[in-house]
């Protein structure tokens, strides 16, 4: 039995030696113990980005397999050696972005349609058969292996999506790492640099033409408002075809212009316009007539035009074939895919699909008024690229942040590799970058992730808003409970790479949205864990040590990695912890108004639930509206304090908001009075805004109109503040401006 067991183990030797052989056959061999046979060759009329293709793979071969290839043009082959050979060098017809990864008997063919597409060639042979990552700037994994056996390849690809921008600065500052990814180095590529988006004020400035020609803009009621144009004009329509003429001459490489609406939905609706709407079924009807007569006159060029808030509904006409018809997502749900929550959108996006082939989609992937705040919208990434992919859209512009952000490296590789291969398993990719980017900690920030997108879809009634807050999910995926959790994980990932520094600083920076939630948490005063001020052994109240300490970390963190913006309004991080500060300044003044009643006269709306407490409540507004701002729509602010008796006061003080894009103004003026018996009133004063509204005005601050008067005794405190109108030359003009103001202090 002994011998028959040393045969039959002999005999299947003999067949494991036969089925390796077998494949070594089919397969090749291009590093055996860290030396080759193999030579790279590129064409002979290469152009230097074929050159440096080759030169990437050369570069990474050795990395991998110790050995360095010769690199030679076609005329300099040796015949003893095999060959890679890079681009298209039998000349084979291929579409400009297809690539194609083949064996021929020993010899490997790497190249595509274009140099650019045989460049994403090169990475994608080296990251689908070597096992290559390029995660972010100078975070790249690179297996090591004496020996590159690779079986027979025979691999053709044609990405759907042919132009893939991901807004990140990863991709702008690092076009080698861009390539890596298979994403454009800019936001705009091809397009006119003055001329890519919301062009109709370039075109017509209002200083230049509104007093002179208010005919040219918009009719809105029974006035001409430099909100958009008239598209029915036909000066208009001679100026603005004068305009893209002397643009293209000035910029004779560029493709792409934007004839395009400016951001706001203030259109024209005198009685040609609106005839035209009328019967095209949607005000994208005048748009589209209005581009094709610009575009006809360009045939050579594209023409770039906005599907986007009152024109996303697709007209009858149909564009030219030279007009580009730019569609965007940005009402949209992110919380769940954008054909189940946003249907309006999957089906205008069909409509334009019937009409045209040229479609760009303008997609949203992060919160636009907190950059930096956990926005569980990762795993509606697949299927929302899915769905343009095939409903034809060949441009994607994913709007990511550009500026650091939430989770910043990892969307940005995820948001990439999706736009490159759309069928790829988003778990995947999600467990292969926290793995590879994050180390020992990987498993702790991937289980962050599922966990928070899972509590999100427990509650299935949640709009997750690209303008939004993180104090609108304290009830939800970002409840003191959660957040808790989210940090004890964090709390792990930072204990599992300690003594790594690199990978620390990398989990420190993925935790910085927990962080900054916690932080908007404790102004909120949410719990008596999460709050500014909690009692001493001697019942005093001190800052809590939880936000210092979360302060000096997030302080740091944003320090380190270079995070300047805390949103898309230019609300920097420094002016946040100054505000921050300022809060806790605030939360510790004495505050004889803390939890008194308050009658409000003119009608808050929408925000803080309408209830004028938060006036008292103790809580502090953020630089969001949404977070615990009380507003009023087109109306001044009337309140009444109670104090509940007669106080001897000399100071009154109450912040106010600014977002000027959202149409969100500090009051004119701010009078305080007072009275005994809330019937007669005497005055304390009154403060003018000593930064009135301009052009120039900071898009979003946050200012405390403060009083100070001789002392004097009242029971009522009376608040007028004076609502700023919307000015003619706002983007919003003709609409009413809100006022948003929050926690007066009275002492």
């Amino acid at each position: 039995m002994k011998f028959l067991g040393t045969k039959f183990k002999f005999i299947g030797l003999l067949l494991v030696m036969s089925i390796i052989l077998s494949c070594n056959n089919d397969g090749i061999v291009l590093v055996d113990q860290g030396k080759t046979d193999y030579e790279l060759v590129y064409m002979g009329n290469a152009t230097e980005s074929q050159y440096k293709s080759a030169e990437s793979l050369q570069h990474y071969l050795y990395l991998i397999g110790g050995a360095k290839l010769g690199l030679v043009d076609e005329s300099s082959q040796n015949p003893e050696r095999n060959k890679i050979y890079i681009g298209n060098i039998k000349g084979e017809n291929l579409g400009r972005e297809e690539i194609v990864i083949r064996t021929e008997g020993k010899h490997l063919f790497i190249y595509g349609g274009s140099d650019r597409a045989t460049k994403y060639a090169v990475y994608e042979f080296l990251e689908r058969y070597l096992d290559c990552r390029w995660y972010a700037p100078g975070a790249e994994k690179i297996p090591v292996s004496k020996t590159i056996d690779l079986p027979a390849l025979d691999f053709r690809y044609h990405p759907d999506i042919t132009t893939r921008t991901v807004h990140s600065r990863l991709f702008y500052d690092n076009p080698e790492f861009a390539d890596k990814q298979k994403v454009t180095y800019e936001s705009f590529p091809n397009y006119v640099p003055s001329a890519r988006v919301h062009t109709f004020h370039k075109f017509l400035p209002e200083e230049q033409f509104y007093l002179s020609n208010p005919e040219y803009y918009a009719l809105r009621g029974d006035k001409r408002l430099p909100t958009q144009l008239c598209l029915t004009n036909p000066d208009v329509l001679a100026i603005v075809k004068d305009s893209v003429a002397s643009l293209f001459q000035q910029y004779p490489e560029a493709e792409v212009l934007s004839v395009s609406q400016d951001d706001n939905q203030q259109y024209c609706q005198c009685d040609n316009c609106s005839r035209i709407d009328l019967e095209e079924g949607s005000p994208s009807g005048t748009m589209i007539r209005f581009v094709n007569e610009v575009a006809a006159d360009f045939p050579d060029r594209m023409i770039s035009t906005l599907a986007y808030q009152y024109t996303r509904r697709p007209s009858k006409t149909k564009p030219l074939d030279n007009v580009l018809i730019t569609l965007c997502s940005i009402e949209c749900d992110r919380s769940a895919p954008i054909a189940e929550k946003c249907t309006d959108f999957a089906n205008d996006l069909r409509g334009w699909g019937a009409l045209t082939k040229n479609i760009r989609i303008w997609d949203y992937t992060t919160q636009f008024t907190n950059f930096l705040a956990p926005f569980p919208n990762i795993k509606t990434l697949l299927p929302n690229i899915q769905l343009f992919r095939d409903n034809n859209a060949k441009w994607v512009f994913e709007q990511h942040s550009n500026q650091p952000s939430e989770l910043f490296e990892l969307r940005s590789y995820i948001m990439a590799q999706l736009l490159w291969n759309p069928d790829q398993n988003v778990d995947s990719l999600l467990t292969d970058f926290t793995d590879g980017y994050y180390g020992e900690a990987g498993v702790f920030v991937k289980k962050y992730v599922d966990e928070i997108h899972s509590k999100i879809q427990e509650d299935p009634d949640f709009f997750l808003f690209l303008y939004g807050d993180p104090s609108e999910a304290f009830s939800s995926y970002l409840s003191p409970a959660m957040l808790s959790e989210y940090s004890e994980l964090f709390d792990k990932a930072e204990n599992a790479v300690a003594q790594k520094p690199e990978l620390l600083a990398r989990v420190k920076m993925a935790r910085l949205g927990v962080d900054y939630a916690i932080l908007e948490a404790c102004r909120k005063e949410l719990t008596d864990t999460y709050r500014l001020l909690i009692p001493n052994n001697e019942g005093k109240k001190i800052i809590n040590p939880l936000v210092t300490t979360l302060l000096d970390n997030f302080r740091k963190t944003c320090a380190d990695n270079n995070v300047s913006l805390m949103n898309e309004m230019g609300f920097t991080v420094t002016e946040y912890l100054a505000n921050y500060m300022s809060a806790l300044q605030v939360i510790r003044m004495p505050n004889v108004a803390r939890g008194k009643k308050v009658i409000t006269i003119s009608e808050p709306k929408k925000y803080a639930n309408e209830d004028p407490l938060t006036l008292t409540d103790g809580a502090l507004g953020g630089s969001s509206f949404y977070a615990n701002w009380l507003g009023y729509e087109g109306t001044d602010m009337e309140v009444v304090i109670d104090l509940g008796k007669p106080m001897a006061i000399s100071t009154i003080s109450l912040a106010f908001l600014q977002v000027t894009n959202h149409i969100v103004f500090f009051p004119s003026k701010v009078g305080y009075s007072g009275s005994l018996d809330n019937e007669h009133y005497f005055n304390f004063g009154t403060i003018n805004n000593p930064m009135p509204l301009t052009k120039e005005s900071k898009v979003n601050d946050i200012q405390y109109f403060k009083l100070d008067f001789d002392k004097r005794n009242a029971r009522y405190i009376k608040v007028r503040a004076k609502n700023t109108q919307t000015p003619y030359w706002h983007h919003a003009a003709g609409l009413p401006s809100w006022l948003f103001a929050d926690e007066i202090i009275i002492n």
